[in-house]
C-alpha cells in the first residue's frame, strides 16, 4: 500500500452487496475507500467527487466473487491514506489468511509492538478499505467481536462467510444460527447477482454512473 497525494480527481460509485450498500472511491488508478452506506455513518461524496463507475469494474467483480465464495484474496491497486503506523497495520491485515482470525495483541506482536494492542485497534478501526483489507478478521483476546465500522452483524456475516474455524465460539447459541444463515444468504445473493450481470441484466453500480466519462 502507498500514500498518494490527492491531486487527481476522485471518482466514486455505489453498489448493492449482500451486506448492504457500499460506496467505493478512488482516483481512477487505485481504490482509496470502501464505506458501508447501510451502517450508522453513511458517507456523502463531496461536490468535488465525480460519479463514475467504470474505474471500479475490477473491484466490483472481485467483491462479487468474494461474496459468492469464489475469491479468498483481492488483487487490486490500493491507495489508502494514513500515517506510517496505520499503513503498517493495514498491510499486516492483508497477511491474515481467509477464514482465520487474530487478536489485536497478536497483531501488535507481529508488528513488533508488544503491548500496543490499543494502538493497533485504533488503526484497525480507521481502515478505509474494509473487506478488501480484512479488518473483520481481528477480534478481542477473549474471542469477542469488539467493534466494527459497518456494525457487528456485518462482521459476523463476513466471518461466517469465510468459515472461520473458531467462528462458532464467537457467538451465543442464539446468535450462531442467525449469523450462519446470514452468510448463506449473502453467498446465494452474490451468485445470483453474478449470473444476472453475466446475462447483461445490469451492472451492480448505483445512481446511473456509467455515462458520460467525466475524464473526457
Amino acid at each position: 500500500m502507498r500514500m498518494v497525494p490527492g491531486s487527481e480527481p476522485t471518482y466514486w460509485c455505489e453498489t448493492d452487496t449482500p451486506v448492504g450498500r457500499l460506496l467505493l472511491a478512488g482516483d481512477g488508478h487505485a481504490l482509496r475507500r470502501v464505506h458501508f452506506q447501510s451502517g450508522p455513518h453513511p458517507m456523502r461524496p463531496t461536490p468535488e467527487w465525480r460519479a463514475y463507475a467504470a474505474p471500479f469494474a475490477p473491484a466490483l467483480a472481485q467483491l462479487n466473487e468474494y461474496f459468492s465464495g469464489r475469491r479468498r484474496a483481492f488483487r487490486l491497486p490500493l491507495a489508502p491514506e494514513g500515517t506510517a503506523f496505520q499503513l503498517a497495520v493495514w498491510e499486516a491485515l492483508k497477511a491474515i489468511p481467509y477464514g482465520q482470525t487474530v487478536s489485536y495483541g497478536e497483531l501488535a506482536r507481529r508488528l513488533g509492538n508488544v503491548g500496543g494492542a490499543r494502538a493497533v485497534g485504533l488503526a484497525n478501526g480507521a481502515n478505509p478499505l474494509p473487506i478488501i483489507v480484512p479488518c473483520h478478521r481481528v477480534i478481542g483476546a477473549d474471542g469477542s467481536l469488539t467493534g466494527f465500522g459497518g456494525g457487528l452483524y456485518i462482521k459476523r456475516t463476513l466471518l461466517c462467510l469465510e468459515g472461520a474455524a473458531c467462528v462458532a465460539d464467537l457467538f451465543s447459541a442464539h446468535e450462531w444460527p442467525q449469523a450462519a444463515s446470514g452468510a448463506a444468504m449473502a453467498r446465494d445473493a452474490a451468485v445470483a447477482r453474478g449470473a444476472a450481470v453475466a446475462r447483461g441484466a445490469g451492472a451492480t453500480t448505483g445512481a446511473d454512473l456509467a455515462d458520460p466519462d467525466p475524464r473526457a
